[in-house]
């Protein structure tokens, strides 16, 4: 039966659901089940519930949570009726016992945390800059827009932690690789991140994206990082899948990647590559916003397969099948090249320890890490005409021909 008993009545008044002593250690280490990094967002009833799975009863959350035992259960009786749902099982002699309808609120506010990381993530770095960084002056804000990248969120913890001067802040927001390079032509960021094969063909969907964003001479490549793209799937790859001809089977369902993002083109290229229409794959319409998410997606069964970086799909417990090796660019006006912050950042890319912490992510590799490249090098796009001979300079006059 839910809670319908009066309360024992344990102590006074205490700080209401919002008190963090308590809060931040279930936030954490609530249940066997919860992800292990700690929530970014907390909800009270999230809070509640977390503590009474791990304690077995409402005392014992009360006591997780230094709340009175009066409050926790007029709490929870409170969003019963709001929720017009039971959320805890209490029989005399045995554990208090979360209700399915609980379990689900636990499980979609797993699914919500895993949706809003990255986000989350980019807004908490702004704090340093806006608190502290205006009165420093040995120290740089570095503007990114960027598609997501596991290597970047580590960038951004190994310039923080770096001793000594000039500091170098990252502020970095996840979006999708087309919104990047629009940022920073739109002068919103000094810095995007994008990523494509390597060296991508002539003629492929990476260069109809990405060629009308980008100008040579005007824009300039700064070497970062290959990495590993592939197919996440469940641990143990209970499905079989070895590839992509294997998505076309009925009875497997894919998530994909929002329009606009890196990811989303490369997918959409291999598959007209292997000569497989989108409407072969169930669930090609069901979008993520990160590869974290897809991650998630996966881990949570709503679907068998996504395409994501190895990174990721290591950190979630997930099998890989590598598919493609590709480039993650930085790219800045060339009029930037010189400006503090990118001349830090070059540095700190170039550096050994940088090097070292890269290559220890999975599927990562160094490639020309911090070193100014020709974008006509990097994407073979564009073809320029040889400069003329001597004899044929503009002007000068030729004999005729014989």
């Amino acid at each position: 039966m839910s809670i319908n008993r009066p309360p024992a009545v344990i102590g006074g008044a205490r700080p209401r659901i919002g008190h963090t002593r308590g809060v931040h250690h279930i936030g954490r280490a609530s249940s066997p089940d919860a992800d292990s990094a700690e929530p970014l967002i907390r909800h009270p009833l999230i809070v509640l519930l977390q503590a009474v799975r791990a304690s077995g009863s409402i005392s014992g959350a009360a006591k997780l949570l230094d709340l009175s035992y009066r409050h926790v259960w007029g709490e929870l009786k409170r969003w019963e009726q709001t929720l017009a749902h039971p959320l805890v099982l209490w029989e005399k002699g045995r554990p208090a016992r979360l209700t399915a309808f609980a379990d689900k609120l636990l499980w979609s506010e797993r699914q919500a945390q895993a949706r809003l990381a990255p986000q989350i993530d980019a807004l908490r770095a702004e704090l340093p800059r806006t608190l502290a960084v205006p009165c420093d002056h040995q120290a740089h804000v570095l503007t990114f827009y960027a598609s997501h990248d596991d290597a970047l969120t580590a960038l951004r913890g190994h310039t923080a932690s770096l001793p000594g001067s000039p500091r170098l802040h990252l502020d970095i927001r996840f979006v999708g690789s087309v919104d990047a390079i629009q940022a920073l032509n739109e002068g919103r960021c000094i810095m995007a991140g994008f990523h494509t094969r390597r060296a991508p063909p002539e003629g492929s969907l990476a260069e109809r994206t990405y060629k009308p964003l980008l100008r040579p001479g005007q824009h300039k490549i700064i070497g970062f990082a290959t990495r590993t793209q592939g197919l996440m799937v469940r641990p143990g790859n209970p499905r079989g899948i070895s590839g992509l001809h294997d998505l076309t089977r009925a009875n497997l369902r894919y998530v994909n990647r929002a329009l606009g993002t890196g990811t989303r083109v490369l997918f959409d290229e291999l598959l007209a590559e292997a000569g497989i229409a989108p409407e072969q794959l169930r669930g090609y319409e069901q979008t993520e916003p990160s590869h974290a998410a897809v991650a998630q997606a996966v881990l949570a069964g709503q679907a068998d397969a996504g395409l994501g970086i190895e990174a990721t799909a290591r950190g979630r417990g997930l099998d890989f099948v590598p598919l493609v090796t590709e480039d993650y660019h930085l790219v800045c006006l060339q009029s930037a090249l010189d400006e503090p912050p990118v001349t830090a950042l070059r540095d700190v890319l170039a550096s050994p320890g940088w090097r070292a912490s890269l290559a220890a992510l999975p599927g990562y590799v160094p490639s020309h890490s911090g070193q100014v490249r020709a974008m006509t090098q990097v994407l073979p796009w564009w073809r320029f005409a040889r400069p003329k001979a001597a004899g044929r300079r503009a002007g000068t006059a030729q004999p005729p021909p014989a």
